[in-house]
């Protein structure tokens, strides 16, 4: 009987250091995880931040061509503007006059439709 006991005692220990290399094991597989899922996280960050890069430098690139048109517009609003403001300037005068004498000057006629009732 003491060689069954001991034959049982040998079959406990070895199922306990079995279920400690077990548990070692999903540790170590647990670490692995983490660490694969870190580096591809990592990993997709950086793929991110070039996708973005070239992004940016193609927004840029289109955005730059389309900025000096803008400028160019921009530019020849101003011209348009300081023309029409020229013309304002030279010409607000005789328009006053002319406005002015067709108020004031009133030259009373019978309209073309009126009809004198009889």
């Amino acid at each position: 009987m003491a060689s069954q006991s001991q034959g049982i005692q040998q079959l406990l220990q070895a199922e306990k250091r079995a279920a400690e290399k077990v548990s070692e094991a999903r540790k170590r597989k647990n670490k692995r995880l983490k660490q694969a899922k870190e580096e591809a996280q990592a990993e997709i960050e950086q793929y991110r931040l070039q996708r973005e890069h070239e992004f940016r430098t193609k927004e840029n690139a289109a955005l730059g061509s389309h900025g000096s048109y803008s400028t160019e517009v921009d530019k020849g609003t101003v011209e348009k503007m300081k023309i029409i403001e020229d013309n304002f300037e030279s010409n607000k005068e005789l328009v006053l006059q002319s406005l002015l004498k067709l108020v004031c000057e009133i030259k009373p006629e019978i309209h073309i439709n009126y009809r004198v009732a009889g």
